[in-house]
């Protein structure tokens, strides 16, 4: 028996948000000083380390658990099946249902249980439930899943990513122009193909870092709101991961005993261009590699880092042959990768 993903899906908010938007945004320092260069210089700036020039944000009427659900539609779609044979829908995600122009997060029910509801699913032995594990989540729920699927409890699963960043950034803050919304979906089943998930790998460094990442006040300090955004400790983060996740990607692929010169693919978490370049350089060199040329797609340029999101949507997008120049074929050996709040890092070595 092996675990493979049979169906995938996406979906992409129509919203662009472009880099020049954030041309009139009164950027501040942590601190609520006044940074002394024109937003054209910040923004081209953040351009040339991040990568990302447009990001997509949801439509007002639109929540998590709605593009969620709209992901998952397709997933089920791709892998013609019936939606009430699923065993297990698993949503990552961080923030919940944030509606527009609200301060709160809503979460009760559960975003899986939403997206249940909303697939019209009538079957009580389907179980939904949610995973926050900060943007490596949707690679988690995808470990869990075939830890369900491999136990004999489940043989279909639904493993969604989906999330609207856009409504928990701080104008203020530079680091907002990282973040957007999004959302990709799969479908995970025991089938008799070869190949599937060969080899996983997950760690939770929490003594110093687990703060790495949090949430905190607007730098604009006379706002009188008490309200919290999404905030980061950039550089720590930086050295953290490329410290850390190229082992955790060495240790899943040296337990599944492919050669790394047999890997096709890496799906790195999109959060930032020079940091994922970083890492995919420094895992090859402890092989004593280069990196080769086209072994890391990159979405975030176009899509920015939609967090859970980005993993099953850049999956999606070079199987259906919407990332120019990549493809995937039957038999590659992938390798998805990511890190982020907790500070969690995981890697799945994977066959289509």
């Amino acid at each position: 028996m092996n675990i493979k993903i049979t169906g995938t899906g996406s979906y992409i908010p129509a919203n662009i948000e472009k880099n020049e938007e954030f041309f009139n945004n009164e950027f501040l320092n942590s601190d609520g000083s006044t940074i002394n260069a024109p937003n054209e210089v910040i923004v081209k700036k953040f351009k040339a380390i991040t990568g990302i020039e447009e990001r997509r944000y949801a439509k007002k009427h639109l929540n998590t658990s709605d593009i969620a659900s709209f992901a998952a539609e397709k997933a089920i779609e791709d892998a013609k099946i019936n939606r009430e044979d699923l065993d297990y829908i698993i949503v990552a995600h961080n923030y919940g249902d944030i509606r527009h122009d609200s301060i709160q997060s809503d979460t009760v029910p559960s975003i899986a249980s939403r997206v249940k509801h909303l697939l019209r699913i009538k079957n009580p032995k389907c179980v939904a439930y949610d995973i926050l594990f900060g943007c490596p989540g949707w690679v988690e729920a995808t470990i869990q899943a075939n830890a369900f699927i491999k136990s004999g409890i489940a043989k279909k699963c639904l493993v969604i990513g989906a999330e609207t960043l856009s409504r928990m950034i701080d104008p203020h803050d530079r680091d907002s122009m990282i973040y957007s919304d999004g959302a990709g979906a799969v479908v995970l089943e025991s089938t008799n193909d070869e190949g599937g998930i060969i080899t996983h790998n997950t760690a939770t460094y929490a003594f110093d870092e687990a703060h790495f990442i949090y949430f905190g006040e607007t730098y604009k300090q006379e706002t009188n709101e008490d309200r919290r955004y999404i905030k980061m400790y950039g550089r720590k983060i930086y050295e953290f991961a490329l410290t850390n996740v190229p082992l955790a990607m060495k240790s899943a692929l040296d337990k599944s005993g492919i050669d790394i010169k047999d890997v096709k693919k890496i799906l790195i978490h999109q959060a930032n261009e020079k940091m994922d370049e970083a890492i995919v350089k420094r895992f090859y060199e402890l092989y004593n590699l280069e990196m080769p040329e086209g072994i890391m797609p990159m979405s975030i340029g176009k899509l920015g880092n939609s967090s859970v999101a980005t993993i099953p949507t850049l999956y999606n997008m070079i199987l259906k042959g919407a990332l120019e120049n990549q493809e995937i074929n039957k038999g590659d050996v992938i390798i998805f990768a990511s890190v982020g709040a907790g500070m969690n890092i995981n890697a799945i070595v994977y066959k289509q």
